[in-house]
């Protein structure tokens, strides 16, 4: 198969190799081993994480700030497109879905974390070995393609939307939770190509950047309103834990801290 440019398009797994479709799926699901470290939360985290309601994604119509911190939210995307950014909204929330204990990845604003974090130097991979030869070889040899995080991101997800229009005759957007929880495990077996972007490479690039938006201070545009972190107890950016070491067992009684926004000076002309 090719796209409209002649480039190839990626073939659909063969039978044998797609994983058996399932009608129910959870956070575990995409979160490998790092799901079985979460620590589970205490009884009055978990009554202080419920009691609040669950936020609305931060570019949500209305949402201009979030609500408690006066940090300016952004309004949408500055690099996806609108309709890379709707796949890559149902991308996240797909490794990291909504549930009975708190939002997803969209209601954490993860989608515009990574939006934002490929306008920083690490999008562009300014700090990565970015020269030739790119060989092909054992994990300990590190990445092995020519792409930056924001380049890798526009090519695989090109070629992902091209596929289910291929396969479906439908954008991945318009496809079912199902279908789309079996493309991104095709991606994590490595059994769907993205053309020149291996689909494990990008799957692993996306869950990382999704946990790391769902985990992070939100100072960095994730985790909106701390809610991972009301759900899994992490205290957050406090200063002094002095009182509470040495403890084991001990119930930490405090929520979560994020690190300050400091005011910009005033001009003193103004």
């Amino acid at each position: 198969m090719q796209d409209s440019s002649g480039s190839d398009l990626p073939s659909a797994p063969r039978l044998s190799e797609a994983p058996s479709p399932r009608r129910t799926y959870g956070r575990r699901h995409f979160m490998g081993g790092f799901a079985t470290g979460l620590a589970r939360v205490t009884t009055a985290t978990v009554l202080a994480s419920s009691a609040l309601p669950w936020p609305q994604p931060w570019y949500s119509a209305g949402n201009a700030r979030a609500r408690g911190t006066g940090r300016p939210i952004a309004s949408g995307p500055n690099f996806f497109t609108a309709e890379e950014f709707a796949m890559v909204r149902q991308l996240c929330e797909r490794i990291y879905p909504q549930d009975e204990e708190g939002p997803g990845a969209d209601g954490l604003g993860v989608p515009l974390f990574i939006d934002g974090q490929l306008s920083t130097p690490y999008g562009y991979g300014a700090r990565w070995y970015m020269h030739g030869p790119f060989v092909a070889g054992p994990p300990e040899a590190g990445y092995q393609l020519p792409y930056a995080p924001r380049q890798l991101y526009r090519l695989a997800l090109e070629r992902l939307n091209a596929f289910c229009l291929e396969n479906w005759q439908k954008p991945f957007v318009q496809l079912s939770e199902e279908v789309q929880v079996d493309l991104l495990t095709w991606l994590e077996k490595d059994a769907l190509s993205l053309g020149p972007v291996p689909g494990n490479v990008f799957f692993e690039l996306l869950r990382a950047n999704t946990l790391e938006g769902v985990f992070s201070d939100p100072i960095h545009g994730g985790n909106h309103l701390m809610k991972s972190w009301y759900l899994t107890g992490f205290p957050g950016a406090r200063a002094d834990f002095m009182d509470w070491i040495n403890q084991e067992g001990a119930a930490y009684p405090f929520g979560p801290v994020s690190i300050p926004v400091l005011p910009h000076k005033r001009d003193e002309q103004g």
